[in-house]
């Protein structure tokens, strides 16, 4: 891929993620496992692991902004780094988004046929929760497209890595 390529997609994930850190920050700042029960009574323990899983993708997504950033404002663009940047990305906010670390909520795949959104949780949520997620889940999916080119060329590179330059 070309410098330029890499810029523009760089340029566009850390938009996405700032936009993402944004609404997730604004929802957790203003939300409470009390505040959750209240709009729908459901098992404590799960609104406690449904916010953890929010707070660990919040501080993923923020390291990947700042990462973004930092490739991005230096002097000379760097692709290697960039790409590296992306691939991180894609390990640890895509895929902590459609599959967390606590399995909270979980990725139908069937979704994807239908149009429908395919984030599911296990129990019925707030809806202020379940609202949040179908906001964010069309800009992960459409990220998860344009990044999972990175997460192959990485495995080819890492199988051959005497047909790369890295």
């Amino acid at each position: 891929m070309s410098n330029s390529l890499v810029k523009s997609q760089l340029e566009e994930v850390s938009e996405f993620l700032g936009t993402t850190v944004k609404d997730l920050e604004e929802y957790l700042n203003v939300t409470t496992k009390d505040s959750l029960l209240h709009e729908q009574n459901a098992n404590e323990d799960y609104y406690k692991s449904l916010l953890s899983n929010l707070r660990r993708l919040v501080v993923y997504c923020e390291e990947g902004y700042e990462a973004c950033n930092i490739v991005l404002n230096n002097e000379v663009f760097h692709k290697i780094a960039a790409e590296k940047t992306l691939y991180k990305i894609f390990h640890q906010c895509i895929e902590e988004f459609f599959s967390p670390k606590n399995d909270s909520w979980y990725e139908d795949s069937r979704s994807a046929y239908t149009g429908k959104n395919s984030i599911k949780f296990h129990q019925e949520v707030a809806p202020s929760l379940s609202d949040l997620i179908k906001r964010l889940e069309s800009g992960f999916q459409s990220v998860r497209e344009d990044l999972e080119y990175y997460e192959t060329d990485y495995r080819t590179k890492m199988i051959n890595p005497s047909n790369y330059k890295i």
